[in-house]
């Protein structure tokens, strides 16, 4: 098997074009056969509801190639049951859980030659895209829906290496609205963030970190990932309806029990952050991300954790989660499916 001529040590956080793609549609009433495509392009109705109304919904995946030279996707049911949340919470057909599964194998094995090797520290990136393709101009749920899974080969996140960033923090921004739809995957959320994002970049911060849209009192999201922070012996993140459930958050908090840490999910007031030790976000993309500095835009003041190292704990984990994914760290969660090519 050729392998695509591609510098993998130095692979952007980005798109490259994969051999193939994988679709299946719903219509009348059911799914029907997978299909695969070499066309990077769908072809819409100009009323389609995902054009019109926003009925569109994503995942974020990814398959590693092991020291061991196997290929490991990453939480793959996980991610089919945040799926099917995003899907419900837009009124569109959800996609069962075998037949995502049944995608996101496909769509690995077809393109096993962009599956970067291990030494090069990237990975493959699989994006679950699900849409309404009936034609809509009255505000209605569409009758039938596309999934599409695309994949690309994505570098390391941390092209400066694994160090501390600078974030701003805002309250003239709401990521979401109460009771919204903070807490499913849609691109409307990643839209709303845009403005605050680049308002962020502009001034020289990594991200921009929200406070609730209701009382702005507790911290949110920070950027397009989860907060979490370390205080002591404890490893504590936001709870909240406006959140998007991390799947990797979910794994570092098992993870910090694992390692000894106590774990709280729940409200964390604004002004705890002077009492952290260490702070960061996280995701598919970074893992965890530590932030060594918080500037609040509104008042001046600054939060420091320190911009020297990512902090011990953050470290432990951070390791800990990608040698689990690179198959060097044991998978004693089950976390993994090992994929077999003929």
């Amino acid at each position: 098997m050729e392998k695509p001529n591609l510098d993998w040590g130095n692979l952007p956080f980005g798109y490259v074009k994969a051999d193939y793609n994988v679709r299946c549609t719903y219509k009348d009433g059911k799914w029907g056969e997978i299909e695969v495509s070499d066309s990077e392009y769908v072809p819409l109705h100009i009323a389609a509801s995902c054009l019109h109304y926003g009925q569109e919904s994503f995942e974020g995946l990814k398959a590693f190639r092991g020291a061991d030279g196997k290929v490991r996707i990453f939480r793959m049911e996980e991610n089919a049951k945040r799926f099917i949340r995003s899907a419900e919470g837009i009124a569109m057909q959800p996609m069962p859980i075998e037949l995502f599964e049944e995608m996101v194998r496909k769509v690995v094995k077809l393109n096993e030659r962009f599956i970067p090797p291990y030494e090069s520290g990237a990975s493959l990136y699989i994006r679950p895209l699900e849409i309404g393709i009936s034609p809509k101009i009255g505000v209605s749920p569409a009758e039938e829906y596309m999934v599409i899974m695309l994949v690309t080969p994505v570098g390391p996140y941390f092209k400066a290496g694994f160090k501390p960033s600078k974030v701003c923090l805002s309250r003239d921004y709401d990521r979401v609205a109460p009771k919204g739809t903070g807490s499913i995957k849609i691109g409307g959320n990643y839209a709303a963030s845009l403005v605050a994002g680049q308002k962020a970049h502009d001034l020289g911060y990594a991200v921009m970190i929200y406070l609730d849209p209701k009382e702005k009192k507790y911290l949110d999201e920070a950027g397009a990932a989860n907060f979490y922070g370390v205080k002591g012996n404890t490893y504590v993140t936001p709870a909240s309806e406006t959140i998007l459930p991390s799947i990797t958050n979910m794994s570092l908090r098992q993870l910090a029990r694992d390692m000894g840490l106590e774990v709280e999910q729940r409200h964390i007031p604004y002004e705890e952050l002077a009492e952290f030790n260490e702070v960061g976000n996280c995701g598919t993309a970074a893992v965890c991300s530590p932030i060594g500095q918080i500037t609040d835009l509104d008042n001046g003041r600054v939060f420091e954790y320190g911009m020297e190292a990512a902090g011990p704990v953050t470290t432990s984990l951070y390791n800990k989660l990608r040698g689990i994914q690179y198959g060097t760290e044991p998978d004693t969660h089950g976390w993994c499916e090992i994929i077999e090519f003929d």
